[in-house]
């Protein structure tokens, strides 16, 4: 057994210590002189000092000197041992910056209390006083006070179900003297007898309580416990993130009108059939959606129905912003994406999400004609887009479409040549990069095998290249059982 001390006993003896102090007596001048008390189970190296390394020295009187004579079990008071008490106890929510104590919910514990052992305590007190006249005023203050018991608490601990309990007067002992008095001693003692019915305590359980937040069951397969999530698609083909367009472009469909690339969703939500044995739940079954920094909750198909400060009330952990986090579980990833959170005053339905980039999958570097990179400047159309204004050595381009050039009768557009004239080939989902008098292609896409990922630096979003085409690499919407708080 580990050990377990609480100082129970010594706390019994405190009170009764306590209980004893702040007596005086008043001498033949009038004046009131308090009585000190100590603990008179004192040892042998104390005492000496007591008496200043001196055999002819005696202790000063008056005083009182407290010590326990008996310690033994009161069969009586005994109860079922194996019980267990369990008490809910919800705290007040206590804000550290203000160091003061809020009207709302703070934390909530289960205490579970073991059946305590019932003892009886039995104490003695000696009053050393040098005449008849201190001890029967000493005497008559304490025993006003005890009819023929007192009651003490020994903590002001709300789940102490021992802390209160009684001091009974048991025996009085007038004078320590007897007749004829001699001549070797100067103190009288009056010994009175005290019983304490006290508990000695087994060291409560105390239990955080919580709500249910996620459930993963692994009903056919115990060795599955992950969420395979396929992440939101976009379709690359809506337009560039770039405003410029050719004058010399043979189709006239506009861009976008943000200027940025579609985030069309066509596999949201979808688990692959390799996990389809795995059942998850979030917290009241909600989804979420994460596009960029802003986390909203879905409630039932509706994107940003629930405000996030009555959602993160329902836990019990106390939510701080800029502290908590967010985690976001994928299972082509084998950790979670992390980023701490704060609720958007301006909107309290979303959440602002600071995303710590060691969780985020690492830009798969790619080698051109200016050196390696991971990142690309703009996503473009070719057959829509001019990159004219964009043409500055080193600058990546992931391309939506085909280039318009090609090897046997077409002219390409004068924007997408190369300085000498010739006519550049590249294919949709290509990354190309131009070095300063030509355009080079650093990445593949009918070539390359495996996962890559890439930042588009224009609009701070990571793309991956997964199965054949370019998805987002973590944006998108989330199932319940896939994300989680963490506080």
């Amino acid at each position: 057994m580990q050990h377990f001390y609480d100082g129970q006993i010594r706390r019994y003896i405190t009170q009764i210590v306590r209980l004893m102090s702040n007596f005086s007596y008043k001498d033949g001048s009038g004046k009131l002189t308090e009585v000190p008390v100590m603990y008179g189970d004192i040892t042998r190296q104390v005492g000496h000092i007591l008496r200043d390394n001196s055999e002819n020295k005696i202790p000063s009187a008056p005083r009182m000197a407290v010590y326990i004579t008996g310690l033994e079990m009161d069969t009586a008071r005994l109860s079922d041992a194996s019980y267990v008490n369990k008490l809910n106890i919800r705290e007040r929510a206590y804000d550290n910056n203000g160091k003061e104590y809020l009207n709302t919910e703070g934390k909530n514990y289960t205490v579970e209390r073991l059946m305590p052992t019932p003892y009886t305590l039995s104490v003695n007190v000696d009053l050393w006083t040098t005449n008849t006249d201190q001890k029967l005023q000493l005497m008559e203050q304490i025993l006003m006070l005890f009819n023929p018991s007192l009651e003490i608490q020994t903590t002001d601990n709300y789940v102490d179900w021992t802390s209160l309990s009684v001091v009974n007067l048991d025996t009085i002992g007038f004078s320590s003297r007897s007749i004829p008095v001699g001549t070797e001693t100067e103190i009288d003692v009056a010994q009175l007898g005290f019983k304490t019915p006290i508990y000695i305590s087994p060291p409560t359980k105390v239990k955080r309580l919580g709500v249910v937040t996620s459930i993963v069951q692994s009903i056919y397969d115990e060795s599955r416990g992950t969420i395979g999530l396929e992440q939101s698609r976009p379709e690359l083909q809506a337009g560039g993130d770039t405003g410029v367009v050719s004058a010399d472009i043979r189709t006239t469909v506009g861009i976008a009108p943000t200027g940025e690339i579609s985030r069309q969703n066509r596999n949201a939500g979808e688990i692959k059939p390799n996990t389809t044995n795995v059942i998850t739940n979030t917290f009241k079954d909600y989804g979420l959606l994460i596009l960029g920094n802003s986390a909203k909750l879905i409630r039932r198909g509706v994107v940003g129905g629930v405000l996030w400060d009555a959602y993160v009330k329902s836990f019990p952990e106390i939510f701080e912003a800029g502290i908590t986090e967010i985690r976001l579980k994928r299972k082509d990833l084998p950790t979670e994406i992390a980023g701490t959170v704060a609720i958007n005053t301006a909107n309290p339905n979303e959440l602002i999400v600071n995303w710590d980039a060691d969780t985020l999958p690492s830009d798969t570097v790619f080698t051109g004609p200016n050196g390696d990179s991971n990142k690309i400047h703009y996503i473009i159309d070719p057959q829509k887009t001019s990159p004219a204004a964009l043409k500055t050595a080193g600058y990546r381009f992931l391309l939506l479409d085909n280039s318009i050039g090609d090897a046997i009768n077409t002219d390409g557009a004068d924007d997408w040549k190369n300085n000498d004239g010739t006519d550049f080939i590249a294919s949709v989902n290509d990354i190309v990069e131009w070095s300063g008098t030509a355009w080079q292609v650093v990445f593949d896409a009918s070539t390359y095998t495996g996962n890559a990922y890439t930042t588009n630096l224009n609009t701070g979003v990571q793309y991956k290249w997964d199965d054949g085409e370019w998805i987002l690499s973590f944006e998108g919407e989330y199932p319940n059982g896939t994300w989680r708080l963490k506080f």
